[in-house]
């Protein structure tokens, strides 16, 4: 029987149900079905005091102080739920409490072990200082390279959190307090006993917990916004329902927690709450826009595809400006915003230079322009659709050109690849790396059962239902425009003060469906990107206790009776889908992998430089502290050619010509992935397939991968094998193989 012994006591003594229950091995990366373990800790919630002083302060009457803290009270407990949910689905799929340091390390795979790894280096350093000079000053990621890894992977969140977690075990080692609790499991089947933590002061535990913490402040979030946009507590209940109901197509935070969107998206969330914040408000306050610039900058640091969403939303505004529902001085106040938040997270990047050359920074420099040079568009071109569409095709010119122009300058290529897949997508275009992307089933085009999921919970049909009406009031607007040839315009004046309380309303939820159709558009390009759409279509739904809206159906009674029935029908799918989340349980485990990093950390030097598979790669680092060549953060042009020079490996080419590409790049080691040779997602897409496209000689031959599995010889030694990895000793010269 495996068991579960205790092997240190923190502050509270665990039960003896504790001790006995633990983990049963499954087979290698799999989560399969075990015993449920331990229970969760319970915590209890806190209450609000102070509400007269507050109320006070705000001006508020007691009913109003009433509304404010019975929807800051759901809000919290929505925030908490979330964190709870997430918690324990992470528990569940990988019994996380029960996994030794290295399977906790194992089970962050591919960019997740990348990320990991620098807030393991910088708590094991002698001093945080002299971790974050590591981490900056980085040897083992692209040897030979030396390269500052802060600037290259938007690494701030691990920055932050391992200065927490320093201070956090310093305070408690100073006063002595027990910070986790350890048990020596045995995990029979001949298997050696490892060593399992769990408590803050374990550093995987600490990580993903503030992770965690982190997006069950968003669920309160989520419901702050929707209440507000709709006006109406009962909105807020209606976007947090429908995220939970969706919670699959929303959000993979619970299964991949050290991704940067984990750390991102929920700035994301205050930055467009805010947003929709100065919309609303017709003269907004410099304080209001400094908070939605550090919103911005929390955004935009910890993730680089943070730049493109950014994009979505400019453009959504310039639309909305265009339209005649945001002022000119608004609108250039917000670019004001975005320009110096930009500038900003430029300097703290170290001058990353795909923050300047990307379509974002061209974009507001081009909408800029646009706006200052409002009367001489006016002037020349007639007041309507001509002028609408000459600002239109005057904002995607100039951009595109102000960006191509500034790569040129800056000779920026790392971002070339974005270009890439997006021709991709819309021609027969293919090379090496944009197959690397599109066979990946998350950049492949939306899945069709998606929209259908979305169907069974009734989202897709509110969105559809919601957005209609808005395009239909937006419809009647510039009708009645176009039809009193611009002179009734509902646009407003310079300053803002001239415009109605309805027209600031309506720019408001124009803006809003603008940025639904725009991540639907970046979601049916690329699936992955769902994880903006099914979020913004929650907070869209909660339009349907708008007054302004549905005030058609009747009084207040009646609207959310019909609200209600709406959520009824939405939870015999939604609560379907939480039990099918809440069925998974399984058991993080994969032995094939831990003999590799346990061989490579007994048999290999230090300094042996390591190349293969990127998620591998990872691992590698990560657990070994080896020097390795490639991994899996592929967004810089130079990454890309190195990869490339990797992979051949899995290509047709000589041995010899492979040889002399990893001999190239001083690896002393290369671990070689049966898996990689022969796995094909669909058609063409097997890793020598891939390199059919610009191999072409070689086309038709058997590929090297599949010679190495069979025997390494002449070109390469092995010197580990299992029923996964084996690892080819790359020669420093010929005469090593004699």
């Amino acid at each position: 029987m495996v068991a579960k012994n205790r092997k240190q006591t923190g502050k509270s003594p665990a039960t003896q149900a504790d001790r006995d229950k633990s983990p049963l091995v499954s087979p290698p990366g799999k989560s399969n079905p075990r015993r449920a373990g331990r229970e969760g800790k319970a915590s209890g919630s806190s209450h609000p005091n102070g509400l007269h002083g507050i109320r006070h302060r705000l001006g508020l009457t007691p009913s109003a102080a009433a509304k404010l803290g019975t929807a800051l009270l759901l809000a919290s407990l929505a925030g908490y739920l979330h964190w709870h949910h997430l918690s324990q689905l992470f528990e569940n799929d990988r019994h996380f409490s029960h996994l030794s340091s290295l399977e906790k390390e194992m089970a962050f795979r591919t960019e997740m072990g990348l990320y990991y790894s620098y807030y393991k280096t910088i708590i094991e350093a002698p001093s945080f200082l002299g971790g974050l000079h590591m981490v900056m000053n980085d040897r083992l990621t692209e040897y030979p390279l030396v390269i500052n890894t802060l600037k290259r992977f938007n690494l701030y969140p691990e920055v932050v959190l391992a200065s927490w977690y320093r201070m956090y075990t310093g305070v408690m080692g100073y006063f002595g307090i027990p910070t986790k609790m350890c048990w020596s499991i045995n995990r029979g089947e001949g298997l050696t006993p490892v060593d399992s933590c769990e408590g803050m002061g374990d550093p995987a535990y600490f990580y993903v917990t503030f992770v965690f913490l982190l997006n069950g402040a968003m669920m309160s979030l989520f419901f702050i916004y929707g209440a507000y946009l709709s006006g109406s507590r009962l909105g807020g209940i209606v976007t947090a329902a429908c995220f939970f109901f969706n919670h699959g197509e929303s959000t993979r935070v619970m299964w991949t927690p050290p991704l940067r969107e984990s750390f991102a998206y929920p700035f994301l969330v205050l930055q467009m709450l805010l947003l929709t914040y100065i919309l609303r408000t017709r003269n907004p306050s410099r304080t209001a826009m400094v908070a939605l610039g550090v919103s911005n900058l929390c955004f935009m640091l910890p993730w680089q595809f943070a730049q493109f969403v950014l994009l979505t939303q400019v453009a959504s505004l310039f639309a909305s400006y265009i339209l005649g529902y945001l002022g000119p001085t608004k609108m250039q106040s917000i670019l004001v915003t975005h320009m110096i938040t930009l500038g900003v997270c430029f300097v703290l990047m170290f001058g990353n230079s795909m923050l300047l050359t990307s379509f974002y920074a061209s974009s507001l420099v081009s909408i800029w322009a646009i706006i200052a040079l409002r009367d001489q568009f006016a002037q020349v071109f007639r007041p309507g659709i001509i002028l609408w569409v000459m600002q239109g095709l005057a904002w995607f010119g100039s951009t595109v050109l102000l960006k191509f122009l500034l790569s040129t300058v800056l000779c920026a290529s790392d971002d070339a690849h974005i270009s890439a897949l997006i021709k991709s997508k819309f021609t027969s275009y293919r090379d090496f790396h944009t197959l690397m992307y599109t066979c990946a089933a998350e950049f492949d085009f939306i899945e069709l059962e998606t929209p259908l999921r979305y169907l069974k919970t009734l989202l897709l049909p509110i969105n559809v239902l919601v957005v209609a009406l808005i395009a239909w009031a937006t419809l009647k607007d510039v009708v009645r425009f176009l039809r009193d040839g611009g002179k009734a315009s509902v646009r407003m004046d310079d300053a803002d003060e001239a415009a109605g309380s309805e027209i600031v309303g309506k720019g408001e939820m124009v803006y809003h469906s603008l940025q639904l159709v725009a991540f639907t558009v970046l979601a049916v390009l690329i699936m992955r990107l769902k994880l903006f759409l099914t979020p913004h279509m929650c907070i869209m739904a909660s339009l349907i206790c708008s007054k302004q809206l549905f005030g058609w159906i009747g009084e207040k009674f009646k609207h959310q009776a019909a609200v209600f029935v709406i959520l009824a029908i939405m939870a015999i799918q939604g609560v379907a889908n939480l039990q099918a989340q809440w069925a998974i349980i399984g058991e993080f485990s994969n032995l094939p992998q831990e003999e590799l990093l346990d061989w490579i950390q007994e048999n290999s030097q230090p300094d042996s430089v390591f190349a293969g598979a990127m998620p591998t790669m990872a691992s590698v680092k990560l657990s070994t502290g080896r020097p390795i060549v490639n991994h899996p953060h592929y967004e810089d042009a130079g990454l890309r050619e190195r990869t490339k020079l990797v992979y051949s490996m899995y290509s047709r080419m000589s041995g010899e010509t492979v040889k002399r590409n990893l001999m190239k790049l001083g690896v002393d080691f290369f671990v070689l992935e049966d898996s990689w040779c022969t796995r094909r997602t669909r058609p063409g897409c097997s890793m020598p397939e891939i390199w059919d496209v610009e191999d072409l000689e070689n086309v038709g031959k058997i590929p090297l991968c599949t010679h190495m599995s069979r025997n390494s010889r002449p070109h390469f030694t092995t010197v580990f094998s299992n029923d996964i990895y084996k690892v080819l000793k790359v020669p420093k010269a010929t005469k090593d193989l004699r």
